[in-house]
């Protein structure tokens, strides 16, 4: 197309300067004229012909510059119209700012204009985007904010990443109707189930762990309800909503405070309790942490105490001295003033934990000079190590306090082989811990897994004349304490195999027995009268070992699912961490 439109023009010109130029000075040679011979006389030339010869060389090098000209100025007209697009005005997006939460996806950059109008610059590449497009971070999300569109009808969002990092324009599609191109709309929080109990406390009042208006980078510039909780320690608060953090994953409650409605707001859910013994009030509470080798390991909180000095006044502000009403309430003595025992306070903020209260000086002292609104730490130790006796039961199919106890086979006399005799691998070590410590149901799983107790079987026994034999799979353990008086529970579904011959055999014993306690407990008197106490963790899948709330369910016919066991969904102790209300917010423009 440009080749003919610049061949057009050359023969315009040409004949443009032909017909002024040539075609005059032609008619005027055939007369002889006398401006004929003035021209000739004038410029010296030779003759006619050399002079027409000579001039229209002129002309058609002439014509070739302009021509020359012509196509520069086309080309050049061409060039700058395909290199750079217009940008229309600005505008300010007016929508739901909730609803204008985004995320890169990786298929364009970022650019300090649209990125097809001259000037622009690359404010994040699209490999950076696509970093941002697969981040594990609520921070690289983006927030939109404004929109240009170019006369190309490309459509640009004017956008700023959560923690401020970047902002800049990327290219949205064609229509302002919905997000496209580079970005696309994204959900930074996502709704979770409310939990049983709705009703807690700040576990640690202070700076950190506060309230916020939104969890921390799941919207733009998201705000602290209130710098510090500790002026409302003890606050009742409740629990309306509960959502996770997309990326994260970490767990937040949106809680309401009633008697200080401008607390209210989201918190991480690690940081707030149902105990409320650990709620503190500074004016009038003392926080005990009880700590091991620098570790701790419980915490309570002294409330309500009495001021020295006096038996009925109460401590009404921060850095009363409480030392001898404190100490009363952890410890107690006899009638020389010698502490002999703990209180129940103490040992129930102790219990599960595995330690013991170690009366000390130093514990003496730290009691002695507490204040209202300190936190003392009182050492404790490490109590006995002791074996928990492992029990074994039969799923019937229902809840778990109608499984049935297993025998667990030990010579051909005392455990004959029948369908409820299992036989259990050696064992090498004993399911063991402190003296009154919790243990999980992971815990107690992991342990059946390394002993290999996730499929077991019983001897051979007969069935009609013909040899038969019970798988038992595990599809669930129980969380507890340990202690020598106390059961470890694993749970089993059964299937029968008739006309054929156990994998144990007709039975071996092994060794249940240690110096530290019964590792097997003691087998039913008569089979079917004892059955599994206490609640399970999760759902019982045939497949394996779950360690959650279990129905202690299955057929003891059914499909053979003797998969291995896993651990499910289990709180085993720690909390996680997630992102934990990082504090502070970003600088940007409000989006």
């Amino acid at each position: 197309m440009k080749a003919l439109i610049y061949l057009r023009l050359e023969a315009f010109l040409f004949e443009y300067l032909y017909r002024i130029c040539v075609r005059p000075l032609k008619k005027v040679s055939k007369g002889r004229g006398a401006w004929y011979t003035y021209f000739v006389t004038k410029f010296n030339y030779l003759g006619e012909n050399k002079m027409q010869s000579s001039l229209k060389k002129t002309l058609y090098l002439s014509l070739a510059a302009v021509s020359l000209g012509a196509v520069s100025l086309v080309s050049t007209t061409s060039a700058s119209a395909k290199s750079y697009a217009k940008a229309y005005a600005y505008h300010t997006l007016k929508t739901d700012a909730t609803k204008r939460n985004v995320e890169a996806t990786g298929t364009n950059a970022l650019y300090t204009k649209p990125g097809t109008v001259k000037g622009a610059k690359i404010v994040a590449s699209k490999a950076t985007m696509g970093k941002l497009a697969t981040s594990k971070k609520s921070g690289d999300y983006l927030r939109a904010y404004g929109v240009k569109t170019t006369n190309r009808n490309s459509v640009y969002y004017r956008v700023v990443t959560m923690n401020g990092k970047y902002r800049g324009y990327i290219y949205g599609g064609k229509t302002t109707d919905a997000f496209a191109g580079g970005i696309k709309s994204a959900e930074t929080m996502t709704k979770a189930d409310m939990p049983k109990e709705t009703t807690v406390y700040f576990a640690n009042p202070g700076k950190k762990n506060v309230t916020w208006d939104a969890p921390y980078l799941t919207q733009y510039k998201s705000e602290k309800q209130v710098a510090n909780t500790m002026p409302f320690a003890g606050d009742k608060l409740v629990i309306t909503d509960a959502a996770k953090k997309t990326r994260e994953g970490s767990l937040y409650y949106y809680v309401k405070d009633t008697n200080h409605p401008s607390v209210s707001g989201w918190i991480y859910s690690e940081v707030v309790t149902t105990d409320a013994n650990v709620a503190f009030n500074r004016a009038t509470d003392v926080k005990v942490n009880f700590t091991n080798n620098g570790k701790t390991v419980a915490t309570g909180v002294l409330k309500d105490l009495l001021a020295d000095g006096s038996t009925t006044a109460k401590a009404k502000a921060v850095g009363t001295s409480v030392g001898t009403n404190a100490t009363g309430k952890v410890i107690k003595t006899d009638a020389a003033g010698k502490a002999n025992d703990i209180t129940d306070w103490t040992k129930g903020v102790l219990k599960g934990s595995g330690y013991i209260y170690e009366f000390s000086n130093a514990n003496a002292s730290a009691l002695l000079a507490a204040k209202t609104g300190d936190t003392i730490s009182l050492s404790v130790k490490a109590g006995n190590q002791v074996t928990t006796p492992l029990y074994f039961y039969k799923s019937s199919g229902s809840v778990i306090e109608k499984a049935s106890q297993l025998t667990v086979f030990k010579d051909k006399t005392s455990t004959p082989a029948n369908a409820n005799t299992i036989v259990l691998p050696k064992l090498t070590t004993e399911f063991k811990g402190v003296d009154g410590a919790n243990y999980t149901s992971t815990d107690l799983d992991a342990f059946a897994q390394s002993n290999k107790l996730v499929t077991l079987y019983t001897p051979t026994y007969q069935v009609n004349g013909k040899n038969a034999y019970t798988k038992y799979t595990l599809v669930s353990v129980q969380s507890g304490s340990y202690g020598v008086g106390n059961q470890a529970q694993l749970v089993y579904i059964a299937k029968e195999y008739t006309d054929a011959t156990s994998p144990v055999g007709d039975g071996t014993a092994n060794s249940t027995e240690t110096d530290t306690g019964h590792v097997v407990g003691d087998n039913p008197a008569v089979h079917g009268n004892s059955t599994a106490g206490g609640s399970t963790s999760g759902n019982s899948n045939a497949g394996g070992s779950t360690s959650g709330n279990s129905n202690a369910g299955g057929s003891a016919s059914g499909n053979d699912n003797a998969g291995g066991s896993t651990s499910g969904n289990d709180n085993a102790g720690g909390s996680t961490s997630g992102n934990n209300n990082a504090g502070g917010s970003t600088s940007a423009d409000k989006a």
